[in-house]
């Protein structure tokens, strides 16, 4: 009975999550922009570049790494 349940939660978690890593490196960044990005009082916009730059390489070397695959 609690094969079908496992069954479920991990289709429900394969809708929304197909690569583990690539979303937990997501969730990190954000964390740590949110931390640091205001300690260096950069301003003009540079937080949104520094934050988009680091969005960009995480979803580069997600890519990268599936088509090694």
């Amino acid at each position: 009975m609690m094969r079908w349940l496992q069954t479920i939660i991990s289709e429900l978690w394969g809708l929304f999550v197909d690569d583990g890593r690539y979303a937990l490196s997501i969730v990190a960044w954000l964390l740590l922009a949110w931390l640091a990005l205001p300690l260096l009082r950069l301003g003009g916009g540079w937080n949104a570049i520094i934050l988009c730059v680091g969005l960009l390489a995480i979803l580069l070397e997600s890519a990268w790494r599936r088509a090694r695959r």
